[in-house]
C-alpha cells in the first residue's frame, strides 16, 4: 500500500496521486506539485490515504508544499490574466484568417507557457499565429486542439434533462459510450433524442448500462417460444425490462389470447452474452453516424 492525496488541477478534470511527503492534508486544500507541465497550483480532491501500489503510476512525485496565501494570489492572477490572453487570441486569429473556435486559455502557476485551446474540423496551420502570440506574451505558447465533448465539458451547460451537464459538473474522464447501449436500454435510436448538446451520445446512457444488461439477461427475445409455469407455451410478444414481466400470445382452445407472465413464472434457456446484434436499415445508419465519436479526451493529458 502506498500512501497518496488526489490532486485535480481543472474543476472536472482527472484526479492525479502525489506523495504527501509526511504532511497531514485534508480534502479542500491547496497544493503546489511538480507536473510533466512544470509547477502547477492543484485542489485537493482526495485526502492522505492507503491505495494499492498497482493503482499508483510510477514514479509518484512528491508534494512541494501546501499552497501559500501568495501562492492563492498568484493562481487568482494567473485567471484574470487567462481571460486578456483569450482576447488578444481572439484578435490574432482574426487576423490571421484561421478557420479555429477558441475554447479557453490557461497558464501553468509558474508562468513558463500559456496554453490555448482550441476546435476546428480539420489540421490548422497556426505556425504565424505562435509566432505572433510569443511576440505579445514572452513566454512558450501552446495551441492543443481538442474534440467537442471536450469542449462541451469546458464551457458547461443544461442538458436535456434540465440539470447540468455531467461532464462539466462531475465526470473526469469520458467514458467509451455505443449504440448498442442505447439499444438495450429500448430507447429510440433517433440521434436527436439519444444524443447531448455536445452532438455526440450522452454520457449518461452508460450510467445504467450494466442494470440493463443484467435485466435483459433474464429476459426472453420477443418472438421467442416459451413455457410457462401453468402449462402453456407461447411466443412472446413483447418485454417490459424495468417490470420484468413478457407479455405471450398463446393458444387457448382455437381462440389466441395475450396473457402478461412474471418472468420467474416462464421457463426458457437464460441468454448467452452477445457480441453483436441486428439493427435494420435505418438503425444501421444511425449507429454509422453516432459511433464515430469514440477516442481518448485530449484536454486533460
Amino acid at each position: 500500500m502506498v500512501k497518496v492525496i488526489g490532486v485535480r488541477f481543472r474543476r472536472t478534470g482527472k484526479i492525479y496521486y502525489f506523495d504527501p511527503a509526511g504532511l497531514n492534508i485534508e480534502a479542500g486544500e491547496h497544493v503546489i506539485v511538480e507536473t510533466a507541465r512544470g509547477v502547477e497550483y492543484g485542489n485537493v480532491v482526495l485526502g492522505v490515504r492507503d491505495v494499492e501500489e498497482t493503482h499508483v503510476v510510477q514514479p509518484l512525485k512528491s508534494v512541494i508544499r501546501v499552497a501559500t496565501p501568495e501562492d492563492d494570489k498568484v493562481d487568482a492572477d494567473n485567471r484574470l490574466k487567462e481571460k486578456k490572453a483569450f482576447e488578444i487570441c481572439l484578435e490574432k486569429i482574426k487576423k490571421h484568417g484561421l478557420d479555429m473556435k477558441l475554447i479557453d486559455t490557461e497558464y501553468t502557476f509558474d508562468n513558463n507557457k500559456v496554453l490555448f485551446y482550441f476546435t476546428a474540423d480539420g489540421r490548422i496551420d497556426f505556425r504565424e499565429l505562435v509566432k505572433d502570440l510569443a511576440a505579445v506574451f514572452k513566454i512558450r505558447i501552446e495551441l492543443r486542439q481538442i474534440g467537442v465533448r471536450d469542449e462541451t465539458k469546458v464551457i458547461g451547460g443544461i442538458s436535456i434533462c434540465g440539470r447540468p451537464l455531467c461532464c462539466s459538473t462531475y465526470l473526469s474522464e469520458f467514458a467509451p459510450v455505443s449504440i448498442k447501449m442505447a439499444k438495450d436500454q429500448n430507447l429510440s435510436l433517433n440521434p436527436i433524442k439519444i444524443s447531448g448538446v455536445c452532438g455526440r451520445l450522452m454520457c449518461c446512457l452508460k450510467n445504467e448500462e450494466e442494470t440493463y444488461e443484467y435485466l435483459n439477461s433474464r429476459l426472453p427475445d420477443v418472438g421467442d417460444f416459451v413455457n410457462t409455469i401453468d402449462g402453456c407455451r407461447g411466443e412472446v410478444q413483447s418485454v417490459s425490462v424495468l417490470r420484468q414481466r413478457v407479455k405471450l400470445i398463446v393458444e387457448v382452445g382455437d381462440e389466441r389470447e395475450i396473457r402478461e407472465y412474471k418472468v420467474e413464472e416462464l421457463k426458457f434457456k437464460p441468454k448467452k452474452k452477445r457480441e453483436k446484434f441486428n439493427v435494420n436499415d435505418e438503425e444501421l445508419k444511425a449507429l454509422e453516424a453516432l459511433e464515430r465519436h469514440e477516442g481518448k479526451s485530449k484536454f486533460d493529458d
